[in-house]
């Protein structure tokens, strides 16, 4: 049998403009797919909508098009998918796998310990047998160890139980969380391969065990180094990264190149110049296997994105 043509996207969250860090996800996960004929798409994680600044999806299109980026096929949104997160949860909820959870974050954080990333919950409500009205859902964890293989940075396991806790499927607000709308959604659009920034390794057990419990294919993935600040903090629209100017896009792009690890790209004047160079030189081996990185002397600070007014 065939394998399955490559299949990759880029998934963004509308909180705001495109800064140099999503640009760089974006890059290295359009190049990935290009160099071995492969599809990418893009879809809109805009599930948590008190997160969505109003304008931004439709800022962010604008940015990837001037920057010359081409998706295959339409655009997909969170917030239209609903009804697929909850058969989802439904058919975890048939099969014994969640509970309802009505414990506060500072009743988890007063007696959780500390755990990949973040507080791991303590597992209260886990014989609770009643369903209060106003409650989060999580998932009952089984107790094994997700080992999986990363492109980048090997072998990666985690003991899920012990590491992360039982974790939060839909809040008590009614909105699905990250994990459960990203599995379904990779799953309906046939992703093949995740290519993504390494602030969501320790994301990637959860959602490979959500795979397992719902009878979902599994991607393969591959984490890229982040961009950071002049603090070490990762660039994101919480700490207001500058976003990247839409009228100025090639230095931009460049420095994205460069922070990837790539090979010095010669003169380089327009974008068509740069996609056309960039898949030609792609080279996956070169990338840095670091969770996070500052830019390179030769790229830009994130304060330098905007070209002049």
């Amino acid at each position: 049998m065939p394998a399955a043509r490559y299949r990759g996207r880029f998934a963004p969250t509308p909180s705001g403009a495109l800064h140099l860090g999503s640009l760089v996800a974006a890059l290295g996960s359009c190049l990935e797919a290009r160099v071995q004929d492969g599809e990418w798409l893009l879809r809109i994680e805009d599930v948590d909508a008190p997160r969505v600044v109003a304008g931004a999806a439709e800022d962010i299109l604008r940015t990837l098009e001037a920057f010359g980026f081409e998706w295959d096929g339409p655009v997909w949104y969170q917030s239209r998918r609903s009804e697929a997160y909850a058969e989802a949860l439904a058919r975890l909820a048939r099969d014994g796998l969640v509970y309802a959870c009505s414990c506060s974050r500072s009743q988890i954080r007063a007696v959780a310990r500390r755990g990949v990333d973040g507080p791991v919950y303590p597992g209260s409500c886990r014989a609770r047998a009643d369903r209060p009205s106003r409650a989060a859902w999580r998932l009952r964890l089984p107790d094994e160890r997700v080992v999986f293989t990363d492109a980048l940075f090997g072998r990666v396991s985690c003991e899920l139980a012990r590491e992360c806790g039982d974790f939060v499927l839909r809040r008590a607000d009614g909105v699905y969380s990250y994990q459960l709308a990203v599995v379904v959604d990779d799953a309906a659009q046939g992703v093949t391969h995740v290519v993504r920034g390494a602030d969501l390794l320790a994301s990637t057990p959860r959602q490979i065990v959500l795979q397992r419990l719902l009878a979902l294919p599994t991607p393969q993935y591959l984490h890229l180094p982040v961009v950071l600040d002049a603090r070490g903090d990762k660039l994101s629209k919480q700490t207001l990264a500058a976003p990247v100017d839409a009228r100025a896009p090639l230095p931009a792009l460049l420095a994205a190149w460069r922070f990837l690890g790539q090979s010095e790209p010669g003169r380089v004047d327009t974008v068509a110049e740069f996609w056309a160079m960039a898949r030609a030189l792609w080279d996956r081996r070169r990338i840095p296997p670091l969770r996070g990185r500052r830019m390179p002397a030769a790229g830009l600070s994130a304060g330098s994105l905007r070209a002049p007014a």
